[in-house]
């Protein structure tokens, strides 16, 4: 069992009894989460996904104790089967010993901000194994994953869970946050519905460790394999090269390749799982001979301080224009069309002090290119 750190340790003096119905102490659950209790995990997600102060402390609490685990994004277009391919593997996965943890994001609605939570009426626990499944709403991020899903990944990397499954939402050319987080990204495309063409969007090819032709057992299968081969350029009888786990010389002698893996897989037949969790085991170790293992969750800690840091900022700002009446002339000036959304901003930034002042620096500089400050 993982070492908790000292500020998680026992005190010598007894702590006060807490009234009846109380929460106990965030270093308590920080506690039981680091020795893996599921209860705790899935109270400290939920405190991460409604934004309760406690989920931040319990962040900071727990952190060293990620970076272990080894994450595997599913994304692809809606009724590609994305839902049965992650049960399939995450059964796999525990058959074979591993501990696993699973994020399931629906989108939620542009109205009311809800989500079906679609994920979690098809989710099919496996009959053996170690598997926690979580489902989240999106929060209408556009990039496919929420604030709450990149946390809900770190809390379950360090209550022990070996792999973490993460499936985000239908994929299209934004919806690539999944690669951020992930240490191994898998598209999902099926025959038989469009996807050629959503083999030709740049951003899903570009993202994709590993293609998944799911419902490979009915017709058109062959086909979308052949189409997605030839959108990456990688087809092994045209060019020779072999897909996977490979090494080639480079400037500094022989280096790790890889190339993605186009797999059939049917989920009712049970065709392509055992080629498919091979070749996701391939992409692990080449992921450790690269040094890319280390990197990659490192790479995704400094974006999401940079998520946190855009937000903090835009929050300070904005109170500071409020304070100021900056924001609600730029508003009302924005409302008349005396202004356009760009000006708008930077009259409204012109009350942040002391922020630096963008534009001019009596204020900000209007369509003719003279300082407008705020009247």
């Amino acid at each position: 069992m993982p070492r908790v750190p000292d500020a998680l340790e026992p005190r010598a003096q007894a702590a006060p009894a807490r009234p009846a119905g109380a929460r106990p102490p965030v270093e308590d659950f920080a506690r039981r989460l680091v020795a893996g209790e599921r209860f705790a995990l899935a109270r400290a997600i939920t405190w991460v996904e409604s934004g309760d102060r406690a989920g931040a402390e319990l962040m900071r609490l727990v952190y060293p104790h990620t970076g272990r685990a080894w994450v595997v994004g599913l994304t692809g277009a809606p009724g590609t089967g994305k839902s049965t391919l992650l049960a399939k593997l995450a059964a796999r996965f525990a058959a074979l010993g591993r501990s696993v943890g699973v994020v399931a994001v629906d989108p939620s609605s542009p109205v009311t901000g809800g989500a079906l939570l679609g994920d979690r009426i098809r989710w099919t626990p496996p009959e053996t194994g170690d598997v926690f499944f979580r489902s989240l709403a999106s929060r209408g991020r556009l990039g496919g994953l929420s604030s709450a899903a990149f946390d809900a990944v770190r809390l379950m990397d360090a209550a022990g869970r070996e792999v973490v499954i993460v499936e985000t939402v239908g994929a299209g050319q934004g919806e690539v946050d999944v690669a951020r987080l992930a240490h191994t990204t898998v598209v999902a495309l099926a025959p038989g519905t469009g996807d050629e063409v959503q083999a030709a969007k740049a951003g899903i090819m570009e993202i994709g460790d590993l293609f998944v032709v799911t419902k490979a057992d009915r017709p058109g299968a062959d086909e979308c394999v052949r189409d997605v081969r030839l959108q990456l350029g990688l087809s092994p009888e045209a060019r020779g090269r072999r897909e996977g786990f490979g090494r080639a010389q480079g400037p500094a002698g022989e280096e790790p390749t890889w190339f993605p893996p186009v797999v059939k897989v049917s989920a009712r037949t049970g065709e392509g799982l055992d080629r498919l969790v091979r070749l996701l085991a391939e992409h692990r170790a080449y992921l450790e001979a690269s040094g890319r293992f280390g990197r990659r969750a490192a790479l995704d800690d400094v974006l999401r301080m940079e998520d946190e840091f855009r937000r903090l900022a835009f929050e300070r700002a904005r109170r500071a224009a409020e304070r100021a009446g900056a924001w609600a002339e730029a508003v009302e000036r924005l409302g008349r069309r005396e202004i356009d959304p760009a000006t708008a901003a930077r009259l409204a930034w012109s009350g942040t002090e002391p922020f630096p002042q963008a534009g001019s620096a009596a204020g900000v500089e209007g369509a003719d290119g003279r300082a407008e400050g705020p009247k």
